[in-house]
């Protein structure tokens, strides 16, 4: 199965090009990346989801930050827990783009980062971390109930902690570093919402191969 996955930017298209889709393949889905390179409004994903979409040969997902969202996104500013406000939104796409029944749309809660705190000794040697740094990450994992739970503003967003203890990360290098350590099943069995946009991919998987 061909598996278009639009990402937020360039850390996310490499995630999927190095770690995710190899995962991937065990199930015979074939994920290719197309990096947005961020987005200020939802127009400019609508648009490039039609596009995807027109290619009735695959199916669509996304690996778009929840963090940061355009507020004209369908679903943005509903109550209730991360889960269901991310579900909310998802479904709300999914409607305004109703005549893509390919489409798959999924957000990451509540970026990237987020899915680095399924395991934080990972961060072990990179970014010059060192035993104290690495306490410090551990200690605002445990004070979440998940690395989804991490929260998004302006001073408090996952890569925003990381960033205060271990001022040499990078995005593109560290971050894709860690999440090879990690592994695909680690951060899915950590992380809820990621865990469900997975499975709903292997069973696309199955019903394509059907």
């Amino acid at each position: 199965m061909k598996l278009l996955i639009l990402c937020e930017g360039e850390t996310e298209e490499r995630f999927v090009k190095d770690v995710l889709a190899p995962y991937l393949e065990n199930s015979n889905i074939f994920a290719i990346p197309t990096n947005l390179g961020g987005v200020s409004k939802y127009s400019i994903i609508r648009t490039e989801l039609d596009i995807l979409c027109r290619d009735s040969s695959a199916f669509v997902t996304t690996m778009l930050d929840y963090y940061k969202l355009p507020k004209d996104t369908p679903g943005k500013g509903g109550a209730g827990d991360i889960y269901k406000i991310a579900s909310d939104i998802e479904a709300a796409v999914k409607s305004n783009l109703s005549e893509h029944r390919n489409l798959l749309f999924n957000l990451i809660i509540h970026e990237f980062e987020g899915l680095l705190f399924s395991d934080v000794s990972a961060f072990e040697g990179e970014a010059k971390a060192d035993g104290k740094a690495l306490l410090k990450l551990a200690r605002i994992k445990n004070s979440f109930p998940t690395p989804e739970h991490i929260n998004d503003s302006e001073e408090t967003a996952p890569s925003k902690r990381i960033k205060k203890y271990l001022s040499y990360y990078s995005k593109t290098l560290n971050g894709i570093s860690i999440a090879k350590r990690i592994g695909i099943e680690k951060m899915a069995e950590e992380c809820k919402h990621f865990k469900t946009w997975l499975e709903s991919i292997q069973a696309l998987g199955q019903e394509g191969a059907q």
